[in-house]
């Protein structure tokens, strides 16, 4: 059974109690006593298990074992049913997601990950140093784990700035090439999975800081308000990439049509300059007998000459007002 840790606490520390997951309904335990149980993509078999030992409500059990659920929050009469998603790269630019759901009752807390290759070990591990909190119940250690999955989100951030801030350095200097305008539009349609997927948690975590809810004391709110922050924090940073993004686009685009008008003036500097010699050379092009100039020695020099001075004079007038 994939049961990555089953513990019993009692005052903030592992009890000498063996705690086994084996499927029989157990006894509630008293004073500040409780059981937590981890999970890792578990079978439907193996969950049925959990659910007759915990009392776990079968629709809660169900969407446990669904790794598409969004984030939500479900009251089970005295239970409480989280579902979070976490999220890690998987490589390049592409965003993986995973699944925690938190099973949390009066004396227990149960979670079950799927998809997601962030284990708790670490995290149960501080925990237990710190006894004094995990003494406060199944509510801390739910906290604990949300503002665990919401950590998460950080390397992801760091990750995609720093590839939009490269992105946005080389557009200033150039057009972006195909391959970027393609990364460009990736990283948009994953920041853009991002928030359906991961913005409902900040529903979750107001929820949770805000509302009367079983299991959840009063007192506790404080430490899911922290946890809404981070994930608004994530949000408003992912909103800020977006943005960056789009400007970047645009600030393209706006680069590229000035860089195609610069071109536009020059070709129409040099055929102005052209069009000159090209209207004399075509006027003395035509086979007429009487035509001014035609039998004079000097003819040909003051034509050339004056086609020079005029096509000079007007190439530096198009140098001197930026065109050429």
């Amino acid at each position: 059974m994939p049961v990555i840790a089953a513990r019993r606490y009692s005052g903030g520390k592992p009890s000498a109690h063996s705690l086994v997951v084996d499927g029989k309904a157990r006894l509630a335990l008293s004073g500040r006593d409780f059981d937590w149980v981890g999970l890792a993509d578990p079978s439907p078999e193996e969950m049925e298990l959990v659910r007759g030992q915990f009392g776990l409500h079968v629709l809660a059990v169900e969407d446990a074992l669904n790794p598409n659920q969004i984030p939500k929050i479900e009251v089970y009469g005295a239970q409480l049913f989280i579902v979070a998603r976490t999220a890690a790269i998987e490589g390049g630019d592409v965003i993986g997601y995973g699944q925690t759901a938190i099973f949390l009752g009066a004396d227990f807390v149960v979670t079950v990950r799927m998809g997601s290759t962030r284990a708790h070990s670490a995290l149960r591990q501080r925990l237990e140093l710190d006894a004094e909190h995990l003494a406060e119940g199944p509510d801390y250690v739910a906290h604990a784990i949300l503002d665990f999955v919401v950590d998460g989100y950080q390397p992801i951030l760091e990750r995609m700035e720093e590839a939009v801030q490269a992105i946005e350095e080389s557009a200033i200097d150039a057009f972006p090439q195909p391959s970027t305008i393609r990364r460009i539009f990736r990283l948009r349609r994953q920041f853009r999975r991002f928030v359906r997927i991961v913005g409902p948690m900040e529903e979750v975590c107001e929820r949770l800081a805000t509302t009367d809810l079983p299991i959840v004391d009063p007192s506790a709110r404080i430490w899911f308000r922290d946890v809404l922050d981070h994930v608004r924090r994530t949000l408003r940073r992912i909103g800020g990439l977006t943005e960056t993004l789009a400007s970047v686009v645009e600030t393209a685009g706006l680069l590229e049509q000035h860089r195609q008008g610069d071109i536009t003036r020059q070709l129409a500097a040099w055929a102005a300059i052209l069009a000159v010699p090209t209207a004399i050379a075509g006027i003395y092009g035509m086979n007429f007998q009487f035509m001014p100039e035609l039998h004079l020695r000097w003819g040909y020099p003051a034509v050339v000459g004056a086609m020079a001075a005029v096509c000079g004079g007007l190439w530096v007038r198009f140098r001197r007002i930026g065109w050429l």
